[in-house]
């Protein structure tokens, strides 16, 4: 590829990557060259202001019509660009958390390299909701699933630290290694790595023998992302990690890796299987004739996090679960498969995202200060601090589901959209409803603790500032939309067209 060839391209569509890796590069420089004595927070509000120049530049991109470069590897389509949205506004705030984290081990611990490897990581998932090809899909995995391995052992003092991070390489590679797989036999049948080509290749494909390796790969990608998607019954890491993890980066693996885990299942399985032949007697597209298998996934997700879940003492591991089952009701997304699909995915993984953060920054501050992660340290926090109980309560509710808040709106959209469909997804839909319910016991349990049970400390808490605006953000963000979700939807139509251009 030549110069001129080269600067032809129109990298300006790059800009928000090329910043977060300057971020990253100039983070890791900063930290060679500090003093070790220096506190390492610094690098943390300079990351900081590189998640928010790269938020501008994006905001900047959004008029931006749908446009290719490097031969058709990177896209800047709307699908990449609302989730791309999700992806630094979510960072930022998990920044803010990591800022005001305080371990007991001291937050020497983390170094510099907390941030610049979150850094890449969020480089790894903004890459993956670009791709238009299964190489850079697969760099961009790889750059995200390596930076949380590492992040997960963060605190090497920590025995559970230690644990967890093993668990999450051991269950990642596997994970990784078939999903490759997968993606290897789509390449063997089309000779493309290509979306694009070969999503035109597969429409013309009917030797059954090619449509049943194709199947094959189907299953073994679904799978492969499964993992990342903590979704059952491929959970097994997710609450040793969270448990183990510093709050920070069990924050970042529940909202942002879980984010952009759903990214690259949609790109994958709707740009490479929505036209493919499944060789069924009604000729349906291989995406719909294997869609009860992914229902199937999504029932079993949202049954085992809401019932294991009853049993767990730990806000981390209560939470954990709790993500689990957030994975199944967004399943419950691709699995209706409905004309709103990416519409209704994108607004309950924004819902999610301000609720659960807001409520790990809470989470973060109330087990700082105990050093317990027992459910029982939030006995009697409406009385230290009342500001704390009331939010927490109020994500609380979010998470379960009830009117006045965005996570009631986000799961109403995903019931509709399960309905709506000609062959509506009944079963689904109801144990969906029924665990819904069963969720309600482990929320409120903790709001139980939090108004109706005795303080052991009655010392008023103190909340760092930028805990402060975490939770904030989040409390504004929980309750508008839950009122006012027509502001979201508006913007989604606004501005990007309800996402026509993904197929083009």
């Amino acid at each position: 590829m030549d110069l001129e060839t080269l600067l032809s391209y129109e990298w300006g569509i790059m800009t928000p990557e090329f910043i977060i890796l300057g971020v990253a590069t100039a983070l890791s420089l900063m930290d060679l060259f500090m003093p070790k004595s220096q506190s390492r927070k610094i690098l943390g509000w300079v990351g900081f202001a590189g998640v928010l120049a790269a938020l501008v530049s994006l905001l900047g991109l959004i008029g931006h019509g749908p446009e290719s470069i490097l031969l058709d590897t990177f896209r800047l389509d709307s699908f990449a660009k609302a989730f791309k949205l999700l992806l630094l506004i979510g960072s930022a705030m998990v920044l803010l958390i990591a800022t005001g984290y305080e371990p007991n081990e001291g937050l020497e611990e983390f170094r510099g390299e907390f941030f610049y490897l979150f850094m890449a990581a969020l480089l790894g998932a903004m890459i993956m909701s670009s791709s238009g090809d299964l190489i850079t899909l697969f760099v961009g995995l790889e750059l995200l699933s390596i930076s949380s391995y590492i992040l997960a052992g963060m605190r090497k003092r920590n025995l559970h630290s230690n644990e967890s991070a093993m668990k999450y390489v051991i269950n990642g590679s596997i994970a990784t290694a078939i999903t490759l797989f997968g993606m290897s036999y789509v390449y063997g049948l089309t000779g493309t790595t290509n979306l694009k080509e070969m999503a035109g290749f597969l429409t013309s494909v009917y030797n059954e023998q090619h449509i049943y390796l194709l199947g094959l790969a189907f299953f073994m990608i679904v799978v492969g992302l499964s993992f990342k998607l903590a979704a059952a019954p491929f959970h097994m890491w997710a609450p040793d990690v969270y448990q183990g993890a510093p709050t920070p980066v069990t924050a970042f693996l529940s909202v942002v890796s879980k984010t952009a885990g759903f990214i690259i299942m949609i790109r994958i399985l709707f740009s490479i299987f929505a036209n493919a032949p499944s060789g069924d007697a009604q000729g349906l597209p291989m995406i719909l004739a294997l869609q009860d298998y992914v229902a199937f996934l999504a029932g079993a997700t949202m049954i085992i996090g809401n019932l294991i879940a009853l049993r767990q003492r730990n806000i981390k591991r209560l939470f954990a679960y709790s993500s689990i089952a957030q994975a199944g009701y967004l399943l419950v997304v691709i699995a209706s498969m409905s004309l709103f699909m990416f519409d209704t995915l994108w607004f309950y993984l924004g819902a999610y995202l301000f609720m659960n953060l807001g409520a790990f920054a809470i989470i973060q501050h109330v087990t700082h200060k105990s050093g317990s992660e027992d459910i029982s340290q939030f006995a009697g926090l409406y009385r230290r601090a009342p500001f704390l109980a009331i939010a927490m309560a109020i994500f609380l509710l979010s998470l379960a589901g009830i009117p006045g808040t965005a996570g009631f709106i986000g799961k109403l959209n995903i019931f509709m959209g399960a309905l709506v469909p000609s062959e509506g997804h009944y079963v689904l839909v109801s144990i969906m409803i029924a665990t819904t319910v069963v969720s309600y016991f482990y929320y409120f349990g903790v709001m139980v603790q939090m108004f109706f049970r005795p303080a052991g400390d009655t010392g008023k808490v103190k909340i760092p500032a930028a805990l402060t605006a975490v939770i904030g953000i989040s409390l504004a963000a929980t309750i508008l939309f839950g009122v006012a979700p027509n502001i979201a939807f508006d913007f989604l139509q606004g501005n990007f067209n309800q996402f026509t251009d993904f197929f083009q």
